[in-house]
């Protein structure tokens, strides 16, 4: 808070509330206070909350109560800092940021780090204001992260906009930037990339937190490159050997269990076998899709899978608060029910099970038994937003070719080699598979017995119209299909599977009409879609109408034949340049370990 007078007359009205010379607005009574501070429950305690903060919370605030005090009798429940999401993508919900508050809410998310490079990629520095605008506007705390890495790879895509030092420099200085968003160019910074240490540096000199992104498996001297480089965080491991490297070179250790991303379980052995200290892992969801959000949960959904791995209550209760609060600077704020902070309470009636009875919001009852309490902001997205697919042609089904490149045998029968992109389901990294495939009429066809499908980018921010075409294995599809999305992390040209060329002109098509967007076709006709006007990326309609209508998009993939988890997710991933082991851009096949492009067919 800049203006101090004004926090000094906050700070003296709370001392007049915990005092008992002026009356608490709220008053909640008899509850089990989860003091994450310390580590305890403590039973028959009072919370006063003056305005948007707690004034006192102690055994009886019955002298800060009077006639116009609203009381709420908590009656044994428990008294629960509201949660906190330490890294996460509001583009991944579909849904505009108030879109997105109103879905999380009742979940008891009450404060989120959100770090928009999706939308960045698309419109660059204007992209992340339009977050940050609309950020300040929530009931909910909504704390950004500047985008470090836009483009992700340069020299390996082409990007939509680009984000350099100048432009953090910038953003840094505005009102609601918390830090620095996830260094994914870890090559970059272990090379000693005079851009990327260049962020860095505005960063920390900002006093704000860079985050992590160090998505390769050696934890050898590249790791501790990238370690002595500056990230403070990181949410890219996969194994209890890469949470026990991060703790013990100074990083938090970022737990992350979205919709597709099941990281915990693994990691967090590093606290219930290894015995490492729990205070230095935190709580996030990454990418959660609508329908995720919608149907199951948010911060509370991984807090209970938390649980469920071992972990106390308590403990993984910190790290959805405290631990959070704690790294990014705002435990003076949130993070704990205490005096001074802001009256965040969650009244939960079982504690294992994380079951929300009422949301407190900045002071505001704003959630009872799963309904809302309170009014949403209303924020206009600008023309321009909505006008950003931009393909200059109809495409054909010849445009899905893959051809057998000159040079190399292409008789009817014989074998070549393929690279093809292996898809980890519920995980982001991919396998480089090298899988023989026969040619037919000088091309390379998919194969469904074989699981594999054809994988294309098409470009759609500089109007070429530009078709990458390779090959994906993983998605099981059984019928002849294409699937399209604008979603293509991170660059988000238009992204396109499937198993017959003709299907997939057509989705791409379709989906060019649209303005951007994720659909299924299967067999001819379009049996999943949801139209994403906003960059590509998100939808203007309301939480659980995106829910319904990305719900469509998974029942065509499964109609497909496809079994996985979220694999609107899995495919959006595809193109993200910065991920091992293999990936698609729209300038040819990506070798992520070695960061060269490599033939889709060999000899």
């Amino acid at each position: 808070m800049k203006n101090y007078a004004a926090y000094a007359s906050i700070t003296r009205e709370l001392v007049d509330v915990a005092m008992g010379r002026i009356p608490a607005d709220l008053v909640i009574r008899g509850g089990r206070w989860i003091c994450v501070q310390s580590g305890e429950i403590i039973p028959d305690t009072d919370i006063a909350v003056k305005g948007e903060r707690i004034a006192y919370v102690g055994p009886d605030a019955g002298h800060t109560i009077g006639s116009q005090t609203q009381v709420i009798d908590a009656a044994g429940r428990y008294l629960c800092p509201g949660l906190l999401d330490g890294h996460m993508h509001v583009e991944s919900g579909m849904l505009t940021v108030t879109e997105f508050v109103r879905a999380v809410i009742p979940h008891g998310t009450t404060g989120m780090f959100v770090d928009p490079h999706e939308i960045a990629n698309v419109f660059g520095l204007n992209g992340v204001r339009l977050m940050v605008e609309e950020a300040a506007l929530q009931p909910i705390h909504v704390w950004v992260q500047v985008p470090s890495c836009v483009p992700s790879a340069p020299g390996l895509e082409t990007p939509g906009s680009n984000l350099g030092p100048e432009e953090v420099a910038e953003a840094m200085t505005w009102d609601g930037v918390i830090g620095l968003g996830e260094m994914m160019n870890f090559p970059g910074v272990i090379g000693s990339d005079e851009r990327m240490h260049a962020e860095m540096a505005e960063t920390r000199l900002r006093g704000k937190v860079t985050g992590g992104h160090y998505a390769s498996p050696d934890l050898s001297l590249p790791f501790h490159g990238y370690a002595a480089g500056g990230p403070e965080d990181d949410h890219e491991g996969t194994r209890m050997e890469d949470a026990v490297a991060r703790v013990r070179q100074g990083m938090k250790v970022m737990l992350r269990y979205g919709s597709a991303w099941h990281d915990v379980a693994e990691q967090v052995r590093a606290v219930t076998e290894a015995g490492l200290d729990p205070r230095h892992f935190i709580l996030c969801t990454d990418d959660s899709h609508s329908a995720t959000l919608v149907g199951e949960g948010h911060m509370n959904r991984a807090l209970k899978h938390a649980i469920q791995q071992g972990l106390s209550p308590l403990t993984a209760i910190q790290m959805a608060t405290i631990n959070t609060a704690e790294h990014f600077g705002v435990s003076r704020d949130v993070g704990m029910i205490a005096p001074g902070r802001y009256a965040d309470i969650l009244l939960l009636s079982n504690l294992p099970q994380f079951t929300i009875d009422m949301v407190i919001a900045k002071g505001q009852v704003a959630v009872e038994e799963g309904r809302l309490q309170i009014e949403m902001p209303t924020y206009t997205y600008p023309d321009w937003a909505t006008n950003s697919v931009h393909i200059p042609r109809e495409l054909t089904a010849a445009d899905f070719r893959l051809p057998v490149p000159a040079g190399i045998q292409a008789r009817n029968g014989s074998v070549v080699t393929a690279n093809v992109v292996g898809v980890i389901e519920n995980q982001a990294p991919t396998r480089h598979l090298r899988i023989p495939v026969t040619c037919l009429n000088g091309e390379v066809h998919p194969n469904l017995e074989k699981d594999l499908a054809k994988l294309a980018l098409i470009e759609r921010h500089h109007n070429t119209g530009k078709v990458q075409v390779g090959l994906v294995h993983g998605f099981g599809f059984d019928v002849p299909c294409g699937i399209a999305s604008t979603v293509a992390h991170d660059s988000h040209h238009m992204i396109v599977v499937g198993t017959d060329d003709e299907n997939m002109a057509i989705a791409a098509n379709r989906l060019a009409s649209l303005g951007g967007g994720q659909i299924v076709v299967r067999q001819g006709e379009v049996i999943g879609q949801v139209a994403l006007p906003i960059g590509g990326l998100i939808s203007n309609e309301r939480a659980e109408v995106v829910a319904r209508k990305a719900a469509t998009v998974l029942y065509g993939f499964r109609a497909c034949g496809c079994q996985l988890n979220n694999p609107n997710m899995q495919l959006s991933l595809l193109a993200l340049v910065v991920i091992p082991e293999l990936r698609i851009s729209d300038l040819g096949l990506v070798d992520v370990n070695q960061f060269t492009f490599i033939p889709v067919i060999e000899p």
